[in-house]
C-alpha cells in the first residue's frame, strides 16, 4: 500500500475507522466487562498487545504464508499470544483476571484482531503493521475506558473503583468517590446500560463528524465561491 501513512493509520485507528465506534466490532466483550473503568482498561490492555504481537508476526512473515493456509496460521498466531497474555495475567493480577474470566481467552474470537492480520499486516511491513496494531488497539481500549468511566460514575459513582486489582495495594488512591451517599443507578451497570451508553457515545461521534464535514463544507465555500452566483449574466 504505496500510499499508506503513520498519519492516516493514527486517524483511521483512533477515530475514523475505530473498532468499536466505526466497524462495530469486538462488541460481545466490549459490553459484558464495561461495568467499569478498571475492568474495561485490563481488557482493552489485553487486546492491545495481542493487536501488536499478531500485526508484527504476520507481517514479518507474510512472505513465507501460503494464501490457501494463512486464515488458519493467523489464527494459531493469534491465540498464541493471547495464551500467553491469560497466563501473564492469571500470574499478575489473578483477582482482575477472575472478573474478565473467558473474555480473556475469547481475544481469539475477536473479529477486529483477525481482520487487521487478514486486510492490513498481511500486506505491510513490520513498521506500518505494528502502529496499525497500537492505533487499532489504543481506539478499542479508550472506548472500553471511556463506557466504563461512563457506567461506573452513573452506576455507582465512583472512578477507578478496584484499581489496586491492576496496579497493587499502592494503587489504592487511584480510586475516587465523586459523589457521596450515592444510591446509585441500577440500569447504567446492567448489561441494557452498556447498550445505552455505546449508542450514546457512537450518537456523540457521528455528532461531532456532521459539525466537523458542515464547518469543512462552509469553509470551501466560502474560498471557492460559486462563479454563477457571483456573474449570473455569465454564460
Amino acid at each position: 500500500m504505496s500510499n499508506t501513512s503513520y498519519r492516516d493509520i493514527t486517524q483511521q485507528g483512533l477515530w475514523q475507522n475505530n473498532v468499536a465506534f466505526v466497524q462495530l466490532l469486538g462488541l460481545c466483550p466490549l459490553l459484558a466487562v464495561s461495568n467499569n473503568t478498571i475492568n474495561g482498561l485490563g481488557l482493552g490492555l489485553a487486546t492491545l498487545l495481542v493487536l501488536l504481537c499478531s500485526n508484527l508476526t504476520v507481517s514479518l512473515i507474510r512472505y513465507w504464508v501460503r494464501p490457501e493456509v494463512r486464515v488458519p496460521v493467523f489464527v494459531m498466531i493469534i491465540a498464541s499470544f493471547v495464551t500467553a497474555i491469560d497466563l501473564l495475567m492469571s500470574a499478575f493480577m489473578h483477582d482482575l483476571h477472575k472478573i474478565l474470566g473467558i473474555f480473556i481467552p475469547l481475544i481469539v474470537t475477536n473479529c477486529a484482531i483477525i481482520a487487521r492480520a487478514e486486510a492490513f499486516a498481511s500486506k505491510n511491513s513490520p513498521g506500518y503493521a505494528l502502529w496499525d496494531g497500537l492505533m487499532m488497539g489504543l481506539g478499542f481500549m479508550a472506548v472500553l475506558v471511556v463506557l466504563g468511566a461512563l457506567r461506573e460514575l452513573l452506576g455507582q459513582g465512583t472512578l477507578f473503583d478496584q484499581a489496586h486489582l491492576m496496579f497493587g495495594d499502592g494503587a489504592a488512591w487511584l480510586s475516587i468517590t465523586l459523589f457521596d451517599d450515592y444510591q446509585g443507578f441500577l440500569l447504567a451497570i446492567l448489561p441494557p446500560g452498556a447498550f445505552i451508553g455505546l449508542g450514546l457515545l457512537i450518537a456523540a461521534k457521528n455528532w461531532l463528524d456532521q459539525k466537523k464535514s458542515t464547518r469543512t463544507q462552509a469553509l470551501l465555500a466560502t474560498n471557492n465561491p460559486d462563479p454563477q452566483r457571483l456573474h449570473p449574466d455569465q454564460p
